[in-house]
C-alpha cells in the first residue's frame, strides 16, 4: 500500500476514479469490470489492486464525495431553521444526485444498509454530534444517530423508488423531519 498523502498515488487513485464513474456513466456498475476500468484509466490491473481490494472498494471511494456533500448540504444554514425552507444546498444536492442514480442505487441499498449507507451514516452521525455538542444542545449523540439514520435511511429510499419525487418536496419533507428530531424534548 502506498503512504497517504504521496502525489503520485493520489493520482492513481483519482484515475481510476475517474475511470469507473465514467465507465458507470455508461452501463451498471454490476457490468463494469477491472479491465475495462484499468483500461480507460491507462493503468495496469496490479496497480488497481495495490490501491484498491476490489471494485466495490474503487465504487465507494469514487462516491465518497456524495457523502461529504450529503453532510455539507444538510448542515447548510445558519441561525434558527426554518421548517418551511429547506437549505438551497439540500435541494441541489438531490437534484444532482439523481444524475448518478443508478451507482449510488448499487451502493446505497433500500433501508440504507450497504457500503455507502455505512460511510454517509458514520460520517453525518459525527458531523452532527459534533455541531450539537459544540451548540451546547442536549442528547447530541441521541439526536445524531437518530438525523443520520432517518436521511440516510430516507436518502436511499428515494434513490430505490420508481419515480422519485422532485428534490425540492424530497428536501422539505426531508427538512422537516430533521428539524423534529432536533426540537424533540426529552424528560
Amino acid at each position: 500500500m502506498t503512504p497517504a498523502g504521496d502525489p503520485r498515488a493520489e493520482r492513481t487513485r483519482a484515475g481510476l476514479r475517474a475511470a469507473l464513474l465514467a465507465e458507470c456513466a455508461e452501463r451498471p456498475l454490476e457490468q463494469v469490470s477491472v479491465s475495462a476500468v484499468v483500461r480507460r484509466a491507462g493503468a495496469g490491473r496490479a496497480t488497481f489492486y495495490l490501491h484498491y481490494q476490489d471494485l466495490q472498494a474503487l465504487a465507494v471511494d469514487a462516491c465518497a464525495d456524495v457523502v461529504r456533500e450529503a453532510v455539507d448540504a444538510l448542515h447548510a444554514w445558519r441561525g434558527t431553521p426554518d421548517p418551511a425552507a429547506p437549505p438551497p444546498a439540500l435541494i441541489d444536492f438531490l437534484d444532482q444526485a439523481r444524475g448518478r442514480r443508478d451507482l449510488y442505487r448499487s451502493l446505497l441499498h433500500p433501508g440504507g444498509s450497504g457500503p455507502l449507507g455505512e460511510l454517509l451514516n458514520l460520517q453525518l452521525r459525527e458531523r452532527s454530534r459534533t455541531e450539537r455538542a459544540l451548540a451546547g444542545a442536549p442528547h447530541p449523540d441521541v439526536v445524531a444517530a437518530a438525523v443520520a439514520g432517518a436521511f440516510t435511511a430516507l436518502f436511499a429510499d428515494w434513490l430505490h423508488s420508481e419515480r422519485p419525487a422532485d428534490p425540492p418536496d424530497t428536501a422539505g419533507q426531508v427538512w422537516r423531519l430533521l428539524i423534529s428530531l432536533h426540537r424533540t424534548r426529552f424528560a
